[in-house]
């Protein structure tokens, strides 16, 4: 059994045993649910990230060049051609947007 001591300041350190178990790291988020027998449940929820900490994530994956409109058509009917499903739903099948 893994136990663990509070602090003054109210804070856990889990032993390496527990954090490696339930695949911790810093920065994770841990809830305690109440399990209404007077014990409580830890839960582990993993770190998420917030939307301005993903900023220029993609750019790195960006192709080399812009490419435009015409390159981008020609490569999907490229691969409908090379999958077998050139000539479903083309261009005629586009609904004009009200």
């Amino acid at each position: 059994m893994d136990t663990a001591t509070l602090t003054s300041k109210g804070q856990l350190t889990l032993p390496a045993n527990v954090r490696r178990r339930l695949g911790l790291r810093a920065g994770d988020r841990l809830t305690f649910e109440d399990d209404g027998s007077g014990g409580f449940r830890l839960v582990a929820t993993k770190k998420t990230h917030e939307v301005a900490q993903l900023a220029g994530l993609l750019k790195r994956h960006a192709p080399a060049k812009a490419i435009g409109i015409a390159e981008i058509d020609q490569a999907i009917a490229d691969e409908a051609t090379r999958s077998g499903m050139a000539g479903i739903g083309g261009r005629g099948a586009r609904r004009k947007r009200k």
